[in-house]
């Protein structure tokens, strides 16, 4: 059997996906960047960045198939054009690669910020959405990578696209910003929210919806990797149940948030410190994503756990895991 190559599985999602395949047999090569390491998986590494075409194609000789994890995702950088090098510039290098090597099936996944949200409505594949329409550098970068994706696919690279959700769960070592909202939430630092609303999903359900895209999806389609639509507050409240804290009670307006991140944001590009409130993060929750997976479940088979039982799991993770003070309960 021809080994797998994934990007990106040094990361959160990475990380399962690479799982997912072990557990099922795949022998998984990883690519990594120089200094970065795939913890506690029997997988094979080469050293390698999405910005060197020539470690790309090393990485996918032999290949059978590629999953394409691997993003640059950052919220605010100091120069906006390292999310391009990497998240456009990169998966074209990939793609290019991929196609120089024949490899079978080749997994990209996008992000659903990619996903066209009609005003206070549920968006799916269908749901029109241009590159306006995506909220900061991240996103663009993202939503141009996407449009790569879909190019070579229609070129007859056979690509297929998932566009996951906000996965939670175990291994979210840095953490994402939905795990950060976990850890925060587990340390007391969220006294107030803001109204706004994710999907939340099982990352361990999201891997698993990788390989069934490989599988069964159709080529140059995109399928959403979701579970529950849920707003921040009933994310926290549903941490309060699973720990027996107190969820925060003050909602922040909206032009509070959005002068915060403003003033975080400014100080950030005099100082060089990433901003604890970045301000693309503030523009991206004005909006809540809330999506349908109804594509992926009737064409794939795809069929997520409930969203409180992501929660708990990532809790005792990141309990376990020293990202946050143990400490009893209130009351």
């Amino acid at each position: 059997m021809k080994p797998v190559l994934v990007t990106g599985a040094s990361g959160f999602l990475g990380w399962h996906v690479a799982r997912v395949l072990l557990e099922r047999g795949y022998s998984v090569r990883a690519l990594v960047r120089a200094g970065s390491k795939v913890a506690d998986l029997d997988v094979d590494t080469v050293t390698g960045d999405l910005r060197d075409p020539d470690s790309l194609e090393r990485a996918v000789a032999g290949c059978g198939l590629v999953f394409h994890v691997a993003a640059d995702y950052r919220l605010w950088a100091r120069d906006p054009r390292e999310l391009y090098r990497s998240n456009v510039d990169g998966t074209h290098h990939l793609l290019e690669a991929a196609r120089a090597a024949r490899v079978e099936r080749i997994v990209y996944t996008s992000t659903v910020g990619c996903i066209g949200i009609p005003r206070g409505g549920i968006g799916d594949e269908e749901t029109p959405v241009n590159l306006a329409d995506m909220a900061g550098d991240y996103k663009r970068s993202k939503f141009m990578a996407e449009g790569v994706a879909l190019e070579y696919a229609r070129d007859g690279l056979p690509v297929v696209i998932v566009n996951p959700t906000a996965p939670i769960g175990d291994h979210d070592v840095k953490p994402t910003p939905t795990g950060k909202i976990v850890v925060d939430f587990l340390n007391g630092a969220m006294p107030a929210f803001i109204d706004t609303g994710l999907n939340v999903v099982d990352v361990r359900d999201t891997a698993e919806g990788h390989l069934l895209a490989c599988e069964r999806g159709r080529v140059g389609e995109r399928y959403i990797l979701g579970a529950e639509n849920l707003t921040l507050a009933q994310i926290l409240q549903t941490l309060a149940k699973i720990t027996g804290r107190k969820a925060p009670t003050v909602r922040l307006p909206y032009a509070v948030a959005y002068c915060a991140g403003a003033c975080s944001t400014a100080w950030a590009r005099i100082s060089g410190i990433p901003p604890r409130v970045p301000l693309d993060a503030v523009r991206m929750a004005k909006k809540k994503m809330w999506v349908t997976h109804e594509k992926a479940r009737r064409e794939l088979g795809f069929n997520p756990g409930p969203a409180d039982q992501a929660l708990a799991c990532a809790v005792e993770w990141f309990r376990r895991a020293g990202t946050q003070p143990v400490a009893a309960p209130r009351a």
